[in-house]
């Protein structure tokens, strides 16, 4: 038995519906994607930390996903994890001719080209079409623009979604709380639109914010104590403007 067997075969006995366990027998496709995506977002943390022993078993849980995902098809006569992998594997080969079968080179553009004839032999009829519901929203909105960036419809360099932003702001600040929501969705994908003509990944971008938040406000509450919440804004203050100082130092 391989490793991916021995994976595979504790799956079953988990499924097993008289003998295997309760919370497993009992998921579906729906109740597993959340801690599947939750799975994918634990290996990029490993990654973001450079934490090896951690990725080790961040991937492992990543896989225990994938073999999840794929016993429930099984069981419903769907598809099983070989089908899987082979269809990945005909894929990463289809899609890289010049590696595979002698093709002349033609690196990424051929990549690109082949996935476009492969969303039309699937009936896609829109340039948006297959970039999947359930990304983060911020993910989903630099996708949908680099898709509709390459039928021409894009701004010319980043001058455009710049002043987009303050056109947005001016909107935000104009709407009424019914409309705020909705003002402020189109501000966040204005956003997104400069960071993507600026070359930065806004994904990326917000997590190493969110990094960089978590890390100085932890430095502040131990730099005050358990006093922290108690102290006025303007003290609070004080300490963070100490904990950025101390970060850059």
């Amino acid at each position: 038995m391989t490793d991916i067997d021995r994976l595979v075969a504790i799956m079953a006995q988990l499924r097993d519906p008289s003998t295997g366990c309760e919370w497993d027998t009992v998921q579906t496709f729906s109740t597993i994607a959340p801690y599947t995506i939750e799975e994918a977002y634990e290996v990029a943390d490993a990654i973001e930390r450079g934490d090896m022993h951690d990725l080790k078993d961040e991937l492992g849980d990543l896989l225990l996903q994938v073999v999840f995902h794929a016993r429930i098809a099984e069981e419903a006569g769907d598809f099983a994890l070989q089908d899987v992998v082979d269809a990945i594997s005909d894929k990463m080969e289809r899609r890289h001719p010049h590696i595979f079968r002698g093709a002349a080179s033609g690196g990424h553009h051929l990549w690109e080209q082949i996935k476009s004839e492969e969303r039309g032999a699937r009936g896609h009829r829109s340039a948006l079409d297959g970039v999947a519901i359930g990304l983060p929203a911020l993910m989903r909105a630099e996708k949908l623009q680099k898709r509709a960036a390459r039928t021409g419809f894009d701004w010319p360099d980043a001058n455009g979604p710049r002043a987009k932003i303050d056109e947005e702001i001016a909107e935000v600040e104009c709407a009424s709380e019914a409309e705020r929501e909705e003002e402020v969705g189109d501000l966040l994908f204005a956003v997104v639109n400069w960071a993507r003509k600026l070359g930065v990944d806004p994904e990326a971008a917000l997590r190493a914010a969110n990094a960089k938040f978590e890390r100085r406000f932890r430095a502040m509450e131990d730099d005050a104590g358990d006093g922290f919440s108690t102290l006025s804004l303007d003290a609070q203050e004080q300490y963070w403007v100490r904990a950025k100082a101390a970060e850059k130092a």
